[in-house]
């Protein structure tokens, strides 16, 4: 079966800011309270579309959210018109008014699971929306990423949308891998879970919350329809978790028949990859190429300062693989030694792209966090809504809309200007506009 595999971006949204409020994620605690850069964040999410799209890479657009919250802040008690209801929360409980602010649907790594029609028993593409409860501000987000997932992939006879899971801890994406031939061909998908919350496996990290709970990832592939002999579940190892490895996608990826990981990345790593190559033998038909970066070659706090691993490993034009990563990376002597040697006739790699995401980064987000993968068919593809995208002139409109509508800059009291409501809404109308999605995600319930 014939298939490719989309990258749908979250665009970045008007009220991007550092307010720090993921525990556990190095870079958003470090930068917390400082000025961020709304237009120039988004604007370098875009070029990283339109590096992607320049390589052949299918690529997508997903909205920001509508933000502030201004429904979630009113049912916390804080009433009358939006710009009493922004004074009183900026007075009374600014970090919650952070949060209802929050542009962290960006990073659409974790809006949602989504396991291809080759993989899922009925023949169909199911998608199951992150319930993210294990962060307040994320935990905003489902009941909007389930509508605008619904309006993106709407023919109920390709897709399936599922409500979130009723169990705690469902990160997404970010904590998914599908391992494969190729993308139309059959694979087994990895669930990495951070600890079990009811029991069954072994302590989870001391210092930093574990996100990914066992027990959401599993009714992840429950509902999905997956094989369980080709489906695994791991744990990620919680040193690393304390190290700032809040997400799995920090450091492990895989693309294909490729796994690319740091030493550190699961428990009890050498058994899991034996498991892994002989469930890939025999459900693929062929061997699993791993590419493990010991801690002796880069430690594991290099690893996460760097996100080496959060990077795209991407099927580009003319059949070439392309591993995309931040700026970072080429500024750390180590990595640019370590992927040398993983680039050219040799290595993993044909090519290595460095793309800036310096305000993505600065809150705790790489090229990975900021893309949701979703494997298609012609036919699903056909199905989708063509407004999503990405092409020159989807380029040139969203340039326009960031150009036109969003700040230069933002600094945390700026969170507290009425003015910042209304300019945020009209950013997400234009950028709503742009996506041709206006007639389908309006009007917003509870969000206005």
């Amino acid at each position: 079966m014939s298939a490719r595999e989309w990258n749908f971006d979250g665009l970045v949204g008007p009220t991007h800011n550092y307010a720090g409020l993921s525990p556990g994620n190095l870079a958003s605690s470090r930068s917390a309270g400082s000025r961020s850069h709304p237009r120039a964040a988004a604007l370098q999410g875009l070029g990283k579309m339109a590096l992607l799209h320049g390589l052949g890479v299918p690529q997508a657009v997903l909205p920001p959210q509508p933000r502030p919250d201004l429904g979630w802040l009113r049912r916390l008690g804080f009433d009358g018109s939006a710009a009493r209801v922004v004074e009183r929360a900026a007075r009374d409980a600014p970090r919650l008014l952070a949060a209802a602010y929050s542009a962290s649907s960006m990073w659409a790594a974790n809006a949602a699971t989504v396991v291809p029609s080759a993989d899922a028993a009925d023949g169909r593409v199911h998608v199951i929306p992150a319930n993210l409860t294990s962060e307040r501000h994320r935990s905003l987000e489902p009941p909007h990423t389930a509508r605008m997932l619904g309006a993106v992939l709407p023919d109920p006879e390709r897709f399936v949308h599922h409500p979130p899971v009723p169990l705690p801890g469902d990160e997404g994406a970010a904590n998914h891998l599908r391992l494969c031939p190729a993308y139309g061909r059959p694979g087994i998908e990895v669930f990495v879970f951070g600890q079990a919350r009811e029991g069954g496996a072994a302590a989870g990290p001391g210092r930093y919350p574990a996100r990914q709970a066992e027990e959401a990832s599993r009714a992840v592939a429950r509902l999905a329809h997956l094989d369980p002999v080709a489906t695994r579940f791991c744990q990620q190892d919680p040193h690393a978790i304390d190290a700032g490895v809040f997400h799995n996608d920090v450091i492990a990826t895989g693309d294909r028949d490729l796994l690319f990981l740091h030493e550190d990345a699961f428990r009890d790593q050498p058994r899991v990859l034996d498991g892994l190559r002989e469930v890939y033998a025999s459900r693929c038909g062929g061997a699993l190429r791993v590419v493990e970066v010991g801690r002796d070659a880069l430690a594991l706090d290099r690893a996460v300062a760097t996100y080496l691993f959060n990077c795209q490993i991407v099927a580009a034009a003319g059949g070439g693989t392309a591993w995309i990563g931040p700026l970072e990376c080429r500024e750390d002597a180590t990595i640019v030694a370590l992927l040398d040697g993983l680039a050219g006739d040799t290595g993993p790699f044909d090519a290595l792209h460095f793309v800036d995401l310096r305000e993505s980064m600065r809150n705790g987000g790489g090229p990975a966090c900021l893309r949701l993968r979703v494997v298609m068919t012609p036919a699903e593809r056909a199905a989708a809504h063509a407004g999503v995208f990405f092409d020159e002139a989807l380029h040139r409109r969203l340039a326009r809309v960031i150009e036109t509508h969003y700040r230069e800059e933002l600094a945390p009291e700026d969170l507290a200007d009425p003015a910042l409501v209304d300019e945020a809404r009209a950013a997400y109308d234009a950028v709503l506009e742009a996506l041709d999605l206006a007639g389908l995600l309006h009007p917003e319930t509870g969000a206005s």
